[in-house]
C-alpha cells in the first residue's frame, strides 16, 4: 500500500495512491482521519481501514480518483526526525578521503541525530539561502516511519513498529556543517533547512519480496532495494539497501532506549555509498588532485530513486535575499 499526503487549495488531505491515481482515503471512508499525523496515531486499527480501502478500488469498486492536486512529503509534520549512519562504504570512504582511520565504533553500536522535523519537505521546489550554497550537497538515503508508540524495544521485535518507508534526501550544506562542527556539536545549520521525503509511504508488506538477510551478526529485516541519484539527468550515486550494516532494527532498538519512539516518528539510514557529493568529490580528488568537484547550484534538479518506492524529483531555487550568517561570525 502507498500512502500520500497531498494539497488541494493549500489545504492537506491524506490520500492512497493504487494503480496512478490517487484517492482521498477520508472520502472513501468516513472513520480514516483527513491527515497523516492523525492517521498514523490511529496505529494498526486505521491501518487496516486503509488496507481495506485498497482491496476495494482494486475489486472494482467505483471510488472517485483525485484530479488537481500537489504531493507533498507522505508524513509532512512528523513528530520527530532523526537520521541515522548505517552505510559502513560512506563512512569509511569519507574517512579514507579526509585520510584518518576507519572509527572502530562503528561497528559496535549504531548512532544517529536529530534534524528539524519542521524543515520537512516532499517533492517540488527546495528553497535554500545565500550561505546554503557554500558546497551545497544532497544525501540519498532510506527513511522508516514509526507507526506503533512503544519504549525499550530490542531488535527482534523492532520492524513491528515500522509503517512504512520512504526515500529521504537528507540536504546538506557543508561549508556551514564542517565549520560548526569544529566545536564538537552538530550538525545544526548545515542541515536544518530542508530534509526531503516522499514521494509517498510505502507499507512493509510491498516490500516483502524484496527481503534478503540481513549482515553476519545483525539483527532485522534488510531488503535488496536499488538506490539511484540523478542530478540535471546525469546519474551520480548508485546503491542498494541490503548494503546497510545495522538495520533500521537495530537504529530503533537504540532509539527506543529509555524513552517512547511515536507514531510519525522519521528514522533515515544515512547516506549510502556514492551518495553525496562530499563523498564523491573527496574520492574525485584522493584519487585525481586535478578532479573538478561538484556541488548543487541553483535550479538544479535531483532525482532519487528507490526500487518499490517510486522517484522522488526537486529542483533547488535560491531564496531572495543576501542574508548571510556566515558574514556574522565576530572577528
Amino acid at each position: 500500500m502507498k500512502l500520500v499526503s497531498y494539497q488541494t487549495e493549500n489545504i492537506e488531505h491524506l490520500g492512497i495512491y493504487v494503480k496512478g491515481h490517487i484517492y482521498n482515503l477520508n472520502t472513501c471512508d468516513k472513520n480514516i482521519p483527513d491527515n497523516m499525523r492523525a492517521f498514523l496515531l490511529g496505529e494498526a486499527p486505521m491501518m487496516k481501514r486503509a488496507h481495506i480501502v485498497e482491496e476495494k478500488i482494486l475489486s472494482g469498486e467505483n471510488f472517485k480518483e483525485e484530479v488537481f492536486y500537489e504531493l507533498i512529503a507522505p508524513v509532512p509534520h512528523p513528530s520527530s526526525c532523526r537520521d541515522g549512519y548505517a552505510f559502513r562504504q560512506h563512512v569509511a570512504a569519507a574517512r579514507r578521503n579526509r585520510k584518518v582511520e576507519m572509527i572502530p565504533e562503528f561497528d559496535q553500536y549504531p548512532i544517529f541525530y536529530f534534524t528539524n522535523h519542521n524543515a520537512i519537505q516532499g517533492p517540488g521546489e527546495i528553497k535554500c539561502m545565500p550561505d546554503h550554497f557554500q558546497k551545497l550537497d544532497f544525501e540519498l538515503e532510506i527513511a522508516v516511519v514509526i507507526g506503533k508508540k512503544g519504549r525499550n524495544i530490542m531488535a527482534k521485535d523492532a520492524d513491528e513498529y515500522i509503517a512504512g518507508f520512504t526515500i529521504m534526501n537528507d540536504m546538506s550544506a557543508r561549508l556551514l556543517q564542517m565549520e560548526e562542527m569544529k566545536l564538537n556539536l552538530g550538525p545544526a545549520k548545515g542541515k536544518d533547512f530542508s530534509t526531503v521525503i516522499g514521494p509517498w509511504l510505502v507499507t512493509p508488506d510491498e516490500l516483502e519480496k524484496y527481503k534478503v538477510p540481513a549482515k553476519e551478526n545483525h539483527t532485522g529485516n534488510n531488503y535488496d532495494l536499488q538506490m539511484s541519484c540523478k542530478v540535471n539527468g546525469v546519474q551520480v550515486s548508485l546503491g542498494n539497501v541490503k548494503d546497510m550494516d545495522w538495520t533500521f532494527a537495530e537504529i530503533i532498538e537504540r532509539c527506543a532506549y529509555g524513552v517512547n519512539i511515536l507514531p510519525g516518528d522519521v528514522i533515515g539510514s544515512g547516506t549510502v555509498g556514492t551518495g553525496c557529493f562530499l563523498e564523491l568529490n573527496g574520492t574525485g580528488l584522493f584519487n585525481n588532485p586535478n578532479y573538478q568537484a561538484q556541488w548543487l547550484q541553483p535550479n538544479d534538479s535531483i532525482e532519487m530513486e528507490i526500487t518499490g518506492l517510486g522517484v522522488l524529483t526537486n529542483v533547488i531555487r535560491k531564496e531572495n535575499s543576501e542574508l548571510s550568517i556566515l558574514n556574522l561570525k565576530k572577528k
